[in-house]
This record gives C-alpha cells, structure tokens and sequence, in this order.
C-alpha cells in the first residue's frame, strides 16, 4: 500500500465542500492498495457551449485525484502538495445527459519531493475519454 494516511471515501469528500471540487460535483468513490477513483458529471457544470465535457474540467478531474493522492503519501502536519506540472490528451468525446465520468490515478514516481501521477478518464461504457499526467512538488509548511 503507497498511502501513509488513513482516510475513506467520506472523509476525502468532506475536504472537498465550499471548493471547485463540490461545484463541479467531483466525488472520491473507491480506494485501492495503489489507486483511487472519482467520478463527476457531465452536466451544465462541466460541459463547453456544444454539450460535450470540457477538457478543462476532465484536467480538473485528473488535478484533483493526483493532488489527494499525493497528500494521502505524506505527513500532511509537515508538508503540502502543490501541482507543478499537468498534461491532458482529450482522446473522445463524453456527452451531456450520459451521466458521468470517472477517473482512476495510479502513480508513476513517488519520490520525496516530487510525484508523479497518470490519471486515466472514462465514460459510462469504459470508453477511455482522456489520458493525464500530473507533476506535484512536496513543499513544507
């Protein structure tokens, strides 16, 4: 197990209230060994003028699981997370009125001071709708 923290879905998601998190109504929904995954809507928060996801909000999807999960790997008494670096490849479309998408961060480096994320981003029938990569520096309070 990579985390250093103990937490649950619920108390991740309490974090979350009065941010961009709550308004774009991202919600963490499973924690693995090695992972976790969130979901967010495809609604009037999160979609562009044509009624598709904005990649913006799949980029703040992927911002948000890389963050927390980078927190959930350090002594958050001493330390914070801070995003240094993000990529995003919008491969398909996800439309409004088809419910929600989800995304699942799995790490690629875990150093002392710097983290490295890949999120992957899906639709409803698992089609693989974004691929991310996050960068987040471990800086001291």
């Amino acid at each position: 197990m990579i985390w250093k923290n103990k937490f649950d879905t619920d108390s991740i998601n309490n974090i979350g209230l009065n941010t961009m998190v709550q308004h774009l109504g991202i919600k963490i929904t499973d924690i693995g060994d090695n992972y976790m995954t969130a979901t967010m809507p495809v609604d009037y928060r999160t979609v562009q003028p044509m009624r598709i996801l904005h990649g913006g909000a799949s980029v703040a999807l992927a911002e948000t699981l890389g963050s927390i999960a980078s927190a959930a790997c350090i002594d958050i008494n001493k330390y914070n997370v801070v995003g240094i670096e993000i990529n995003a490849n919008h491969l398909k479309s996800a439309l409004e009125g088809n419910g929600h998408v989800t995304g699942k961060v799995t790490p690629i480096k875990i150093g002392r001071k710097l983290h490295v994320w890949n999120i992957d981003i899906f639709d409803t029938k698992n089609n693989l709708i974004c691929i991310s990569r996050l960068t987040t520096m471990i800086i001291g309070k």
